[in-house]
C-alpha cells in the first residue's frame, strides 16, 4: 500500500494551512505533500485539472482533503476515474452542499467572499460510486462562522453540519470533538485519517 498521501487546504487558505496535519501524518509513516490552489479567484476550473495532472501518471497516492479540499479531491476522482488514488479521507468536507454557503451566497453582499468555489460548496457532490475507498472525518464543535449565518440541523463543527458530510457510498464516517477550522490541528482527527489511510476503516468510538 502506498505511503504518500497529498493534502489540500479548504476555502480562504493556503497550503501551510495544513501543515499540522502532514506532520501528524508523517510522524504515522506517511511522505506528505501539500497541494495549493487559489480557492477564490480560481475555484474548482483551475484546481481541478491541475489535480488530475498532478495525480495523473504518477505513483499511486492517497489524498486528504479539508473542507473544500475534500469536494475538490472528490470531483476529481469523478471526473477521471482512473487516477491511482486507493483511498481519500475528508474533513469536515460539506459533501451533501453547505448550508453555509447557501446562505452566504444569499446575500448579495456576502456572496463574493466564496469566489468561484461558491456553486461547489452549494450543491456539493454526487453519491460516491467509484474504487476509491472514501472515509469522512467530522467535527462536532459548534464553533464557528456558520452558526451565525445559517441554522445547521443537529450537530455540527459550527460551519458545516454532521449530516452535510454523510453522503452516500462513503466507505467509513467517524465523528471527532472538533470545531471545523480545528479538524486540521486536531490530533484525534489526525489519528483517525492515518488509520483510514492504513486499513480502510476509522478506529471504533
Amino acid at each position: 500500500m502506498t505511503r504518500n498521501v497529498l493534502i489540500l487546504h479548504g476555502i480562504w487558505n493556503a497550503r501551510s494551512w495544513v501543515s499540522p496535519l502532514a506532520a501528524r501524518l508523517r510522524k504515522a509513516g506517511f511522505e506528505t505533500e501539500l497541494f495549493g490552489y487559489p480557492s477564490i479567484f480560481g475555484g474548482p476550473e483551475v484546481a481541478l485539472p491541475a489535480l488530475i495532472e498532478r495525480l495523473g501518471g504518477q505513483q499511486p497516492s492517497h489524498l486528504v482533503g479539508h473542507s473544500l479540499g475534500g469536494l475538490i479531491a472528490l470531483e476529481a476522482l469523478r471526473r477521471a476515474p482512473g487516477l491511482p488514488v486507493p483511498r481519500l479521507v475528508c474533513l469536515g468536507s460539506p459533501l451533501c452542499g453547505s448550508r453555509t454557503a447557501q446562505s452566504l451566497t444569499a446575500s448579495a453582499w456576502l456572496a463574493p467572499v466564496l469566489g468561484r468555489s461558491g456553486a461547489l460548496l452549494q450543491r456539493g457532490c454526487e453519491p460516491w460510486q467509484g474504487r476509491t475507498e472514501i472515509g469522512m472525518v467530522a467535527g462536532n464543535v459548534p464553533h464557528g462562522l456558520g452558526r451565525l449565518l445559517a441554522k445547521l440541523e443537529g450537530e455540527s463543527d459550527g460551519t458545516v453540519s454532521v449530516a452535510e458530510t454523510r453522503l452516500p457510498g462513503l466507505a467509513d464516517h467517524c465523528v471527532v470533538a472538533s470545531s471545523h477550522s480545528g479538524l486540521v490541528l486536531s490530533q484525534a482527527a489526525a489519528a483517525q485519517a492515518a488509520h483510514f489511510l492504513h486499513h480502510g476503516r476509522f478506529l471504533p468510538a
